[in-house]
């Protein structure tokens, strides 16, 4: 059971309550669960999947690629004939499992966890190729001009997240502000 309030003396109250019914352990501030590694200073908890991240990178023998941006090109289209049957079509769909858990602290892949999600009952190896590359779609010939693509593409993916949560719902009409260091 995790227990959190800025109330500490609720929350004292309440374990003792429940040791009292139950046999139970405190095992003190929470810093790992069900994958999930939590940090806290003053200003509230810190979630990441940092080691979540590298088993999966460690499980799909990916240790080795280059990081990217995004996971794939936003002008890719996939269709379910793409590339030829993957022999081990189990493989793809933990990946993708896994993937679709890791958009708890990282959802700026959800876009290409939903497509390459669509293939699951007959994966491809384009699909999974989807998966751990993606072609550059520009060269930087300075600093200034690589962060000003990289202020575009977030521009684009929080747009994209705007639209998804407004589809869901959910109404924020404050701007989102976006920080850089040029």
């Amino acid at each position: 059971m995790i227990i959190t309030s800025d109330d500490t003396v609720g929350i004292s109250s309440l374990k003792k309550f429940i040791s009292r019914q139950f046999e139970m352990k405190d095992l003190g501030l929470l810093n790992y669960f069900l994958g999930l590694e939590i940090s806290q200073d003053p200003t509230g908890y810190f979630l990441t999947q940092a080691k979540y991240t590298c088993d999966l990178l460690a499980r799909a023998a990916l240790t080795n690629c280059k990081t990217a941006p995004t996971l794939v090109d936003l002008q890719t289209h996939l269709t379910p004939l793409d590339g030829h049957l993957l022999s081990d079509t189990t493989l793809y769909r933990q990946l993708v499992g896994i993937l679709v858990y890791l958009t708890v602290t990282r959802p700026d892949i959800a876009y290409v966890v939903h497509i390459v999600s669509q293939f699951m009952v007959v994966p491809r190896s384009r699909h999974y190729d989807a998966l751990h590359s993606k072609k550059e779609t520009f060269v930087a010939h300075s600093s200034t001009e690589a962060e000003y693509h990289a202020l575009a593409d977030t521009t684009q993916e929080l747009v994209w997240l705007h639209w998804l949560l407004s589809d869901m719902g959910v109404f924020d009409p404050t701007a989102t502000n976006i920080y850089y260091d040029n």
